[in-house]
């Protein structure tokens, strides 16, 4: 796996069980799986020599984000690397722009949107939609909010042209919730869904997701999972992908954005799943039969736990862990910094309410926001 973030890091304990030898390379030897990992490589991802002898020796290559460059997938592709998912279906989640023109092609619907050049075709965009607001983002490199701008008038447009690169608009979509389908597909075409799930963000950030949707129309949860494993087929995606939706006042589903990979909107899987999103896209990447993703309870919560101005959140396990013993905590292993990602916690039940305060009360006492 290249990336040595917390999505290798819980791949490689999903892999433990079905003794999978798992190697990744890393930036630094402090990343979070490079520390419970055995086998690593410490190495810049972008330098292609690095990635070829990373690969040497693989019966697969998979991945923990989507930075990776392209020419350097084909290159690899090339050599005769396996690589999943492959080059030309990971451009779909490293371009916004590729990926908005693709979707169009294969009828899946979008908000509306464009490249634009500068500022005032910005602003020739924002009139074509009914006017400002808009969302300008970078093509390539954005996320958890980042490169991302809701701008209200050309002088704020001015901002994301400073990076040099392609800049999307898109219309500012009047949305009632965030949801997220994640599915998983393999090389012989066999897929899995798993429920369609609510993504609270905060600050841009994923906060809290619910599985599955509370008051999800059932049709509307089939046409979002039918979209999903129909995004994966037609871009030829093998492994993990997440579908980021908004679903909209008037009863549709909109792509937002994708990930094809292990993705936050999928870690309540670990504990709230048959088959954990992680073990799944092992399973995809390796060509072996996919799991069970159906939830083993009426209702999973997943918290991010962000970091606060305690260094040290393992105190808090006495106070949580006494509180809540169905409470699950997931430690990434990072140094704390204020807003920072580094765990999360999962609840299950049959009560909504009950389990949304779990979690929550468990997420902000690891943080420190709370003191009883």
């Amino acid at each position: 796996m290249v990336g040595g973030g917390q999505l290798a890091r819980m791949t490689h304990e999903a892999g433990i069980p079905l003794g999978i030898r798992f190697k990744i390379l890393s930036d630094t030897p402090q990343d979070s799986a490079a520390q419970v990992v055995a086998d690593v490589t410490v190495g810049d991802y972008r330098d292609l020599e690095t990635l070829r002898a990373f690969a040497a020796g693989c019966d697969v290559l998979t991945f923990d984000h989507e930075h990776v460059p392209s020419a350097h997938l084909r290159a690899l592709e090339a050599d005769g690397v396996v690589v999943r998912p492959g080059a030309e279906a990971l451009v779909h989640a490293q371009d916004k722009g590729v990926m908005r023109t693709r979707l169009a092609e294969i009828g899946v619907a979008c908000p509306r949107n464009r490249i634009v050049a500068d500022p005032a075709d910005a602003a020739a965009f924002a009139e074509s939609v009914g006017g400002w607001p808009i969302v300008l983002k970078t093509v390539r490199g954005g996320y958890d909010g980042k490169g991302v701008w809701v701008v209200g008038s050309r002088e704020e447009a001015a901002e994301p042209f400073r990076a040099g690169v392609p800049v999307l608009a898109e219309e500012k979509v009047d949305f009632v919730r965030e949801l997220a389908a994640n599915v998983v597909r393999s090389p012989h075409g066999q897929a899995v869904a798993y429920p369609v799930v609510e993504s609270i963000q905060v600050d841009g950030v994923c906060d809290t997701v619910i599985a599955p949707a509370p008051d999800l129309a059932p049709e509307l949860s089939a046409q979002a999972q039918q979209l999903a494993l129909t995004v994966a087929r037609e871009l030829g995606v093998v492994g993990h992908l997440a579908v980021e939706l908004f679903e909209t006042a008037d009863g549709r589903v909109l792509v937002n954005e994708l990930a094809m990979r292990p993705h936050n909107s999928g870690h309540w899987t670990m504990d709230g799943a048959a088959t954990s999103q992680f073990a799944n896209h092992l399973r995809a990447v390796l060509d072996l039969p996919l799991g069970d993703p159906r939830p083993r309870a009426r209702w999973t919560v997943m918290a991010n736990v962000l970091g606060g101005d305690f260094p040290d959140m393992y105190p808090a396990y006495l106070h949580c862990m006494a509180r809540d013993p169905g409470l699950k905590i997931h430690m990434y292993g990072k140094d704390v910094k204020p807003g920072r990602k580094v765990g999360h916690v999962t609840t299950y039940g049959d009560d909504l309410a009950e389990v949304r305060e779990r979690a929550r009360h468990a997420a902000d006492y690891l943080r420190g926001t709370i003191d009883e």
